[in-house]
Formats: structure tokens, sequence, C-alpha cells
């Protein structure tokens, strides 16, 4: 059987795969790989959004196997290799989404505009996924079929359980449906119509500077059941330590100096709310802790890193991994496919910074080939290692965030050396950063999906076309999601400083001397490690020579913090222009390194740390429906597996948040005021544009005092977490 060998540590010439070499059933057919072009869009924009959201995402392969399962099979039936082709293609949205979200971004907080860069997001994403994808190739014998019984891929191997139970007849897309509906329908009244808060908090006068809250959305929930209790509970540890111990302390000692700002802030701290002191001195102590925690987990794997880089330069030099295998189960795509399309990456990524540079990061010849360069090198180190930890514990353990910091750091460090530390070197560090780190991601879970073909019995040359396919459709969806959110989700606030625009202090810089808004021209300014403005763009009125606006972006804010992203650009912005609080940030890694004492593991606990309490209490719930539900569990084993019937659910809640999340958006968007100037005036008549501000506001008009009731919003939340223990206990029918 199968699924007996499947988990046997026996040798690979030993093994044989649920569908033998021998047979030829379809594989690659056209509604196999359009339908996992689907999902690969699908999924890759839900990854977005909640990966901004959380700061972390979860795998998709599961899911996808699912519903693919279910919904080749209304149309025909289809086989095992078809809904292998279909996960396969569709795993890598949520795959390259995790390599933007973690460096993209940070464009941002380096000063630079993002709402305007689509196809840069879309050629980056597509040329770290390809690479991650070729460099898997010559990899593929090595780790998968030679190291078969030692590298256990812990996703790859559930997804071909779900896939063989699928070809069996078990049915488990009932419960990712059960979970997007009503999923969905919770986010929708919620996020849509208003019903009811979507962040209760309670600031108690008994500890000021402290504050509970809970973003109660469907995804938090979802994702806390599928890290489990225990990642969980450390990530919600790190919000505690934020929120309601240093955030309190800050706010207790700076009484002491009621009339003196302390930097990084521009506000005395007793006037200070909680999302201001977070801000200000909890961002930089979470960013050295993320980066210490990063840093640690990647030298506890050197061992690994060194045996995964030795044996993957052996198998490469192997000759007889070369040779064109008779056997359909190992055919590859060829090395010479390899080495020319390594190559291709290198010229394209010279000639995306030589002719299409970000604007304002123009960079010279010679440094455009050496980040080039750079990009290969380090995306054939990382990649080589991110296969082998995930075979090791599992892509979701993979230290992606790591390896991109060592990246930035070794990059930053050269350039720091050559006396490259203008603003526009910091981009082009981004650059070589976020292609590595995009190309470290897929290939993580590229080793897990070709772990599930060698399983099931797929052709790995399929499979690979596959992934390429899958990175190009998802490389689509990515950066529209990234810019809708970061257009959807800003605020312009009402603010008023004096600035000299003659005389600008350090860190403060004109970005755009006409820009306008609601009509009025201003002067845009961006401010970065300044001692006189917080961190931000702010819009300068000339004729009252002080700044009126301040333009808070969606990705950064509260709603979409981008953890990940904002370290990126700290790691580079401390590097390059030495402007960084360090002592705060060497009070996040002496906070690391005292949590790895005791024995916890530090990554996740940093990572809570750095995010705001809303997201890590939200997500601690889930891990404790999780926790109840293992422990009333009759088969303790069924419920702790990846395939277990809440993990399914709570996928289905993930996906409905993050679906109807961009819905709530869109909506948003098509009611901006301004929409009417910057579409074609045929849309804005066949529509209708902009939408009334209160045409989808129901609780405001039918129930303006109770959806206003933070309770009314908990209940509803606690009632959406009993569902997932109730969906949790009932047995999947096999």
């Amino acid at each position: 059987m199968a699924t007996d060998l499947q988990k046997s540590p026996a040798a690979p010439e030993g093994f044989r795969p649920y569908v033998g070499p021998e047979e030829t059933p379809r594989e690659f057919t056209l509604r196999a790989v359009a339908l996992g072009a689907l999902f690969g869009i699908l999924f890759g924009a839900v990854s977005v959004y909640v990966g901004l959201r959380a700061g972390l995402t979860v795998s998709a392969s599961i899911p996808i196997a699912v519903l693919s399962i279910s919904i080749l099979r209304a149309f025909g039936r289809a086989t095992i290799l078809e809904n292998n082709i279909v996960q396969t293609t569709g795993s890598a949205g949520e795959s390259v989404a995790a390599g933007v979200i973690f460096t993209i971004p940070a464009l941002i907080f380096l000063g630079f505009s993002l709402n305007t860069e689509y196809w840069r997001i879309f050629f980056l994403a597509l040329l770290g996924g390809t690479l991650g994808v070729l460099f898997m190739i010559p990899l593929r014998r090595q780790l998968i079929v030679k190291e078969h019984g030692n590298l256990t891929f812990p996703e790859g191997t559930a997804c071909a359980d779900v896939l063989v139970a699928g070809e069996r007849g078990g049915s488990f897309a009932g419960r990712v449906f059960w979970g997007l509906g009503l999923g969905g329908v919770y986010t929708f009244c919620m996020n849509t119509l208003g019903l009811w808060p979507g962040q209760p908090e309670y600031q108690p006068r008994w500890l000021p500077g402290a504050s509970f809250r809970a973003a109660i959305t469907s995804e938090y929930l979802g994702v806390g059941y599928i890290i489990g209790p225990r990642v969980a509970g450390t990530l919600f540890a790190g919000g505690v330590i934020s929120w309601l111990v240093l955030m309190p302390a800050i706010r207790f000692f700076g009484s002491l100096a009621p009339n003196s700002p302390l930097y990084p802030s521009t506000v005395p701290i007793p006037q200070m709310t909680p999302d201001m002191l977070w801000a200000s001195y909890i961002r930089p102590m979470g960013a050295g802790a993320v980066a210490a925690s990063g840093l640690i987990t990647l030298l506890k794997t050197m061992p690994t890193i060194i045996s995964a880089l030795s044996a993957g330069l052996k198998d490469v030099r192997d000759k007889s991994a070369a040779v064109a295998q008779a056997l359909r189960t190992e055919r590859d795509l060829s090395m010479r496919f390899v080495m020319i399309g390594s190559a291709v990456i290198v010229v394209m990524v010279w000639a995306l910074l030589k002719f299409k540079p970000i604007p304002g990061a123009e960079t010279g010849i010679i440094a455009n080939l050496i980040a080039a360069v750079f990009v290969v090198v380090f995306g054939f180190l990382f990649v080589t290692v991110a296969s082998r930890i995930s075979g090791l514990i599992g892509n979701s353990s993979n230290p992606v965030s790591g390896m991109t910091i060592a990246t930035l750091m070794a990059t930053c460090a050269m350039f720091l050396v050559m006396h490259w530390t203008a603003n526009s070197y910091a981009a082009l560090a981004l650059t070589i950063g976020g292609i590595v780190c995009i190309a470290a991601a897929i290939a993580g879970a590229t080793s897990q999906d070709l772990k599930t073909g060698f399983l099931v019995g797929a052709t790995p040359y399929w499979q690979q076309i596959a992934l390429v396919v899958g990175v190009a459709v998802s490389a689509l969806a990515v950066g529209g999601t990234l810019i809708l959110m970061n257009v959807g989700l800003a605020q312009y606030k009402p603010v008023h400083m004096a600035l000299d625009l003659q005389r600008l202090p350090e860190g403060v810089e004109l970005q755009s001397s006409n820009y306008a808004y609601n009509g009025k021209p201003y002067v845009l300014v961006n401010a970065i490690g300044s001692n006189v403005i917080p961190d931000g763009k702010y819009l300068y009125d000339r004729g009252t020579h002080e700044i009126e606006i301040q333009w808070v972006q969606g990705i950064g804010s509260e709603q979409a913090a981008a953890p990940q992203a904002r370290l990126m650009a700290t790691v580079i912005s401390g590097i390059l222009n030495r402007r960084l609080p360090w002592r705060l940030v060497f009070l996040g890694v002496f906070l690391v390194i005292t949590v790895e004492l005791l024995g916890i593991r530090s990554l996740p606990f940093a990572v809570g740390s750095y995010l705001s309490i809303a997201t890590t209490m939200a997500m601690f719930a889930g891990g404790v429906v999780r926790w109840l539900a293992e422990r009333s569990s009759e088969k303790k084993s069924d419920s702790e597996s990846d395939v277990s019937p809440g993990s399914l659910y709570a996928s289905g809640l993930i996906a409905a948040g993050g679906v109807f999340g961009l819905l709530a958006i869109i909506i948003n968007l098509l009611q901006d005021p301004e929409l009417s100037k910057r579409v074609p005036h045929w849309v804005v008549g066949l529509f209708g544009l902009p939408w009334s501000a209160g045409v989808f506001a129901f609780g405001a008009r039918f129930m303006p005092r109770l959806s206003q009731r933070p309770e009314l919003g908990v209940a509803l939340f606690v009632l959406l977490a009993v569902t997932l223990f109730v969906s949790a206990r009932k047995k999947l029918a096999r």
C-alpha cells in the first residue's frame, strides 16, 4: 500500500509509488493547469492579505488538493495525477506571496512609492519564483529520492495522503466549504455591513499605556488553529510582553519627564496613546528581536546548511544524475534548461535595474551587474538550505526571514565598504534580498510538492512545468493585491507641524512639489530616522508653511503591519545610513537571547512581540480551540494530523477572511470621492461611481448603538470559535 511505503524509512530502490512508473494516466491536462492557475491567483491574493495582517502565511497545498478533488469530480472522473498538478500549480501562489510580502513592501518604509510599481512587483516575483523552481531541479534526486525516509517533508506527505484518500473515495471538501461559507458571512457582515466592531478594545485605567484588544477575524482564528496552541501561545506571549509589560513600563518611567519627547518619538511619553507607544518604541525593539531570532535560527541550522550544500553540489557534479532516465517518474527538466534559465534571469535582473529602475533609485552598470550575480549566488545557497530545512521540519518552520536578513546584511556590508550608502543602493539591496527571499520561499514549497509527486507517482517534468506556470499566474495577482491594500487601507490624518522647506531636518526629504489631494496642491515630504518628524509621508501647505496632513499608507498601518518588510527596511537603513535607535534594537536582541536561554523557540515569540496584540490574541484563541479539540478527542493522532477536520475547516475560515476582506477593501475604494478623476468616464457612468459612503453601512443605519457594542463582536467571535471546535470534533468520512 502506498501510504505504508511513503512513511517507511526503506531505501528508494524498495519504494513503489501509488501510481507505478509503467502506468501513464492523464496528468498535465488543460483543465488541471487552468484550475491550478485559478487557485494560484486566488490563494496568492488571500496569502498577501492574511500575510500582511498576521505576519505569516500558511500552506495552501492541502485545501487546494481537497477542492480540486471535489471540483474535478463534478466534471468527470479525474486521475490522482491531475489533482496533483492542480495543487502543484495552485500552491505556488502562497509561496510567491510569502516571499513578496516579506520584502517588497519595504520600499514604502525606505521612502519609495509602491502604488505605481505593479509591473516591477510582477517581474521580481516572476524572477524569484522561477529561480527557486530552477535550482530545485538538480536538487530533487538528492533531497526527494535519495533522502527518502530521512527527510519527511511533512506537508508534502500529508498532501499525498489527501490525494490518495480522494482517489479511493474519501471526501474532505465539504469541511472546507463550510468554513468558507460561514467565515464569509461572518466577515462580510463585520467588515462590509458594519454590524459589529472588528476590534474590541479595553484600555485599563489601572495600567496606563496597556491595551487589551483583539482583531476578531475569521482568518486569525483559522491561522491560530492551524499553527497550534504551542506556536500560537508563544506568539501571544510576545504580545503580552510588549503590550502589557513594556508599554506600561515606558509610560510609567516616561512620566518622570512629562514635557520632553524621547527619541525616536517626537511626542512626550505621557501624551502618547498605546498605538503611539507601540509605533515609536515597541517596533524598534521588535525589529531587533525578529532579526536576532532569525539569525539564531539560521545559526542553529548551520550543520544542515553545510550538509545540504555539499550534497547538492555533489549531486550536480554527478553525471549519472544528468543522464536521461527511462522511467517516467525519474524524468526532470534538463540541466541545460536550468543553466540557460539562470543566465536569462541574470540578464533580466540587470536589464530591469538598468532600463527600468525605481524612480529616484538609479544605479550604475557595475552595481546592477553585481546585484544580478548576487541574486544567483545567494539564490542557489538559500534555495538549497530552504529545501533541506523544509524536508526536516516542514515549510511552515522554514526560516526564510533569517536567510533574507543574512542576504541583506552581507549585501549592505559590501555596499558600505564600497561607500554605496545612498538611498538608491538601499533599493538595490532590497531588490537582491527580495528575489532571494521569493526564491527561498518557493523552493520550500516546491520541495513539498515534489515529495507529494514522488509518493503518488507523478512525473517530475510535468510538475516542474506546472510550478513555473503557477509562479507566473500568481505573480499577476500578488502585485495587484499588494497595491490594492496599500491604497484601500490608506488614511489621511490632519496634523500640524512647522517645517522649513529651505532647511529640511536630517532624515526628511522632499519627494513631490505638486501632490494633489482633495483638489488642493501640496508638497509631499518623507521622513525616515528624523529627530524632529516621526517616520512617514506628509503633505506640506506652502500657504501656511506647515505640515497639515499625514498620509498613512495602508501597508505599515495597524491593519497591515507587514512586520517582516519593515524589518528588512530597518536592517538596510541601519547598516547603510547608521540612523537607528540602536538601544531599543539591542533591547529586543537581548530579550530574544533570554527567551532562547529559557529553551523557548524565539522566532514566534519575536514576531509576536512586534505585531499588535490584537493579532496575536485572536490567533491565540484559535490555538486554544485546537488544544480543547485535541484534549477531548478520542483518537489524538487523528486530531493532530495535517488533514484533520479542524484544519480543513480552519483553511476555509482563512480563505473566507482573505476573499471577503479584499472585497471590503474594493468596496471602500469604490466609495472614494476622488475615484471619478482616476478611472475612465464610461466606467463612472456604468457603475454609478463613486458609491455613497453609507450604501453598505447597515449597522450604522439600522442598529447604530448595537453595532458599536464590543460585547456583540466578542460574542459572535466566540460563536464562530464554537463552530470550529464542533467541526474539529466530527470525524472525516474517508
